[in-house]
């Protein structure tokens, strides 16, 4: 599963050939969430509420990125890094 991004221990990944909708997940320690990306909510997981609020904030910044690298590793299984929280 290919790590778009790492930040404050957070890891955004995405699978290659994944279902539909467009997703991506977010990891933390034993903490896992699925976030859909149109419209941007929070669909399944455990991460808690704090860090579930940073990643809400990272994928706003990088809604756009995040749609371009689901429909990168559909078409051509590639992807490409996007910037952390700042």
């Amino acid at each position: 599963m290919p790590e778009l991004c790492r930040f404050l221990g957070i890891t955004i990944q995405m699978y290659f050939d994944d279902h539909n909708p467009p997703h991506f997940h977010a990891i933390y320690n034993e903490y896992e969430s699925v976030f859909c990306l149109d419209p941007l909510e929070h669909k399944e997981g455990n991460l808690p509420p704090r860090l579930i609020g940073l990643v809400f904030e990272w994928a706003e910044q990088h809604k756009s990125e995040l749609l371009d690298n689901w429909n990168l590793l559909a078409s051509e299984g590639k992807y490409r890094k996007i910037k952390p929280l700042v």
